[in-house]
Parts: C-alpha cells; structure tokens; sequence
C-alpha cells in the first residue's frame, strides 16, 4: 500500500498549544518573506510520534494565526 502522507520539511517559527493541541507556525525557506502554514499535530497525546495536517478551516486559522501574532512581536503575519 502506498503512503496517504507526504514528509515535507519545513522551518519551524513557532509552536503553541490550543485545546489540547499542538499547532506549529513553519516557513519553507528562512527568507525574510518567506511563505508560512500553520500545521496541527493530529496525534494523541500518548502517541510517540507526531502527525500533522495544513490547518484550512478559516475560523481556525483566524484564531491559531492570533495567538502566534501576540507570541512573534517583532514578526509581521498576513494572510
């Protein structure tokens, strides 16, 4: 069977946790204006490895992408 999930590597800004979830804040190059995703860890809390997804889901995004505005004063986020 072949893998659903594609390994991408990618700068990671950012991490905070929401809801019991981890929510990373990565770019794909270390480029001052540099594209960035919000990635959610779909995993359990006891599972050893971590699986994340795009977050797309604009209420979620708006919220996610708030509290990693407070947390990067000195970073300009847009959407």
């Amino acid at each position: 069977a072949s893998d659903v999930y594609k390994r991408q590597e990618f700068y990671v800004v950012e991490q905070t946790r929401i809801s019991g979830r981890n929510y990373l804040l990565v770019t794909d190059s270390q480029e001052e204006d540099a594209e960035c995703l919000i990635l959610k860890d779909l995993a359990e809390d006891e599972e050893q490895e971590s699986l994340y997804e795009i977050v797309e889901d604009e209420q979620e995004l708006d919220a996610v992408l708030k509290v990693f505005d407070e947390l990067l004063e000195d970073v300009e986020l847009t959407k």
